[in-house]
């Protein structure tokens, strides 16, 4: 379960939410949030250093590591029978 992503998995999946965002608003949208707090972790953790904001580094540690727990939710519930989701692979 623990599924590691890499940048060409985020892609594909990111890829197949833009080619049925028609029939799939909501997720299309949630993965464009995910991948955006994401990219604000990637993006926030030398500032903060730099800046002696050291309270926000675990938001961006948390924002690094949600692409990965939002899909091992997601295959979760897929495999629990909650949730289908066409985009696992």
């Amino acid at each position: 379960m623990n599924h590691r992503l890499n940048l060409a998995e985020l892609q594909r999946i990111k890829q197949w939410h833009v080619d049925h965002r028609e029939d799939h608003p909501l997720e299309y949208h949630l993965w464009d949030g995910v991948l955006t707090v994401w990219l604000l972790g990637w993006m926030g953790w030398l500032p903060a250093v730099v800046i002696d904001a050291f309270w926000a580094l675990p938001l961006c540690v948390a924002g690094i590591t949600l692409p990965r727990f939002y899909v091992n939710w997601r295959e979760r519930a897929h495999r629990a029978h909650r949730l289908r989701c066409d985009w696992l692979g």
